[in-house]
């Protein structure tokens, strides 16, 4: 029997992650798994060794004043994956720990196999070195990642985007419109899965949403946290939903997407959306400073030209995400082209099963080597 252990630190990872390992499951049903993840793999029969809640910091600031935190869980990790002698690591996105998990794990004789490649094409380009000595396969879920890693000689698959699947799976499963009181339009707010993220930004979309009375603005709560977290958020004209957010999207004429992947699933359902992020001004500086890429959305970053509005820092505020909505809405023509640079999105990544295939890639590959 094939051991097999998964690192995912966020909402999006462990979704990608749990896919997957459903496919390898139906490939091969003698694996063993273990996880750092959430409800997701936790739904898909994993034993979680450290839950996702317990490890979201996002900015460079807020990952110095939880440092300490940090260490202690790589320090864990290394001691889960110790106990479990894993056949193969998979590390799934979240690059600022799990490439300090690669190199450890190779020194160790664990096969590491990444899937969601880290974005050092945005940034720490160096850090290619680092990978191409720690990590046998790379798997990349953004058609232009193929050409960046093979430009440097690492072994690369890209086999589609995961998240068509996923869209695709929930629109022939569900038909649904959102039980409401009223039949007004939605506004859908996605302010993100990382309490940093949402503590700065949603107060924001909520002063935003409220210039547009016609609709009913619904928040998409992240799967992560407790809804309880939400109380403080709370207003007599907002909603707030849990575990509803493609349902919410498939009935949504407006959105407000905080930058990620989210802004990816507004597009693949075709939602016009305007999309924001803010950090802390240190982190900001840092990431400026650092960061040599032309937009932060993945819409945007995949098409290689602005389809959606993106409203950074000091132009992430209230009025200005109100305006942007203004525009598409008044805008008939804005509306047009933006659904059609959608769809030439969803032609440009590609054709659906990318987690079958990647599992079926993992798995021969894996005996090969072994």
């Amino acid at each position: 029997m094939k051991k097999i252990y998964i690192i995912s630190g966020e909402a999006s990872g462990d979704l990608h992650a749990a896919n997957l390992v459903s496919e390898l499951k139906k490939q091969n049903n003698s694996l063993e798994f273990r996880a750092w993840g959430g409800d997701r793999l936790r739904n898909e029969g994993v034993i979680i060794d450290k839950d996702i809640k317990e490890l979201a910091f996002m900015g460079f600031l807020e990952v110095l004043l939880n440092i300490r935190t940090i260490f202690k869980n790589i320090r864990s990790c290394k001691e889960n994956l110790l106990n479990f002698k894993p056949d193969l690591l998979i590390l799934v996105d979240y690059p600022g720990f799990n490439l300090r998990i690669a190199k450890w794990a190779k020194s160790n004789g664990i096969c590491v196999y990444y899937y969601i490649s880290p974005q050092i094409w945005a940034w720490k380009e160096s850090r290619i070195h680092q990978i191409k000595k720690t990590v046998e396969r790379m798997y990349c879920i953004l058609p232009f990642e193929k050409d960046f890693y093979m430009k440097h000689s690492l072994n690369v698959s890209y086999l589609g985007h995961p998240l068509l699947d996923e869209v695709n799976k929930f629109k022939i499963l569900n038909n649904n419109s959102l039980e409401l009181e009223n039949k007004r339009p939605i506004l859908a707010i996605l302010p993100g899965s990382r309490k940093q993220e949402i503590e700065r930004k949603l107060p924001l979309m909520i002063a935003a949403s409220s210039q547009f009375p016609e609709y009913t603005v619904i928040v998409a709560c992240a799967p992560n946290l407790d809804l309880a977290y939400y109380e403080k958020f709370k207003t007599q004209e907002v909603l707030f939903v849990k575990n509803q957010t493609y349902n919410l999207l498939q009935n949504a004429e407006l959105a407000i997407v905080t930058s990620g992947t989210a802004t990816l699933e507004a597009a693949l359902f075709k939602v016009p959306q305007v999309v924001c992020y803010k950090s802390s001004f240190i982190s900001f500086w840092i990431a400026k400073k650092l960061i040599k890429i032309k937009f932060i959305s993945l819409v945007n970053l995949i098409a290689n030209k602005e389809i959606v509005r993106e409203l950074i820092q000091k132009d992430c505020t209230s009025s200005k995400i109100a305006g942007e909505l203004i525009k598409i809405k008044k805008g008939e023509k804005k509306a047009i082209q933006m659904n059609k640079d959608y769809t030439d999105l969803i032609e440009l990544l590609g054709n659906e099963g990318a987690s079958s295939r990647v599992a079926e890639d993992m798995l021969k590959n894996l005996y090969i080597a072994k």
